[in-house]
């Protein structure tokens, strides 16, 4: 039995969530596809997948075993990539998240050179409001903004964003301007829960942390949503900075109360070195640093 493509196999079934869709992934026959995972399940004596006529899904040992087999097969691509000397030329499939509004905003552009510059690769990007597990899912290069936990990963800081308040001129205009953030509470306030599940907005008075507590006029569940209606006048919003960076550049919204922001979020690119110093993500992450900390949005 052939491990390593036993455990390919595998894990092209495992994520594709059926036999047919891992054939078609590894351009093989279907019978094929469902003898080597039997024969691993033989090899093992453990279950790694639940098969009915509908589905098929990863068991509890099935999911470690994933997790193992990518690590594993990873190892192998750089090794071979190595030998061949992939190192220095970037190509292959490269994958990245970013959170959507970011995404879309900062990475894109990102990709897009990237790709003008490095035609033999492909890119996969995730832009997803959530944490993305790397390792899970299959994930080589992360944007995150926050402070980051400790890991394996390596983070390269490349700028920073700030929680801000704003309103349009028109909506400043009409209703006056907020001299403390007490005075929200007499103001229309626009809360997006993408950016938190409540309607508080957290401050520094003085250094010292405080909630304020409004009661807002508008709840969205997307920060796209707040943004718009802000700049149509109907309210304050709090929001990232970079969320709202060419509204700002354009004049359409404004910040306000920044005295009492709270303290900058940085803003990391995250990847997995590996043994290897794999070109297709190496040349990613250099052009990502050098675009993103030149960014005045981030800096």
């Amino acid at each position: 039995m052939d491990r390593l493509h036993v455990m390919a196999v595998f894990v092209a079934v495992a994520e594709e969530g059926g036999f047919a869709g891992g054939a078609r992934r590894l351009k093989l026959s279907a019978p094929s596809v469902t003898r080597a995972v039997a024969d691993l399940e033989r090899h093992l004596g453990v279950k790694l997948l639940n098969r009915t006529t509908r589905f098929v899904r990863v068991t509890e040992a099935g999911q470690r075993y994933l997790e193992d087999c990518r690590r594993v097969i990873a190892a192998a691509d750089e090794a071979d990539q190595a030998a061949a000397g992939f190192s220095t030329e970037p190509r292959g499939r490269v994958a990245l998240t970013a959170s959507v509004l970011f995404g879309r905003l900062f990475v894109t552009p990102c990709i897009t050179e990237y790709m003008t510059r490095c035609p033999d690769v492909e890119v996969y990007a995730l832009f997803v409001d959530r944490i993305v597990n790397l390792l899970e899912e299959g994930i080589d290069v992360a944007v995150r903004i926050g402070e980051l936990p400790d890991s394996s990963y390596k983070a390269i800081r490349v700028g920073s964003v700030r929680r801000v308040i704003c309103a349009s001129p028109a909506y400043l205009s009409a209703h006056g301007m907020p001299q403390s953030p007490e005075e929200l509470s007499r103001h229309d306030v626009i809360i997006p829960t993408g950016l938190s599940p409540y309607s508080d907005i957290r401050i520094l008075n003085k250094g010292v942390p405080q909630v304020v507590k409004p009661r807002p006029r508008l709840v969205v569940t997307d920060n796209s949503s707040a943004i718009a209606a802000a700049v149509a006048g109907l309210g304050i919003s709090n929001l990232l900075s970079y969320q709202i960076a060419p509204e700002l550049v354009e004049g359409k919204l404004k910040i306000i109360l920044s005295e009492y922001e709270l303290k900058p979020l940085p803003v990391h690119i995250v990847h997995s070195e590996g043994r290897y110093a794999i070109a297709k993500v190496r040349a990613l992450v250099d052009f990502m640093v050098e675009e993103l900390r030149a960014d005045p949005a981030l800096n």
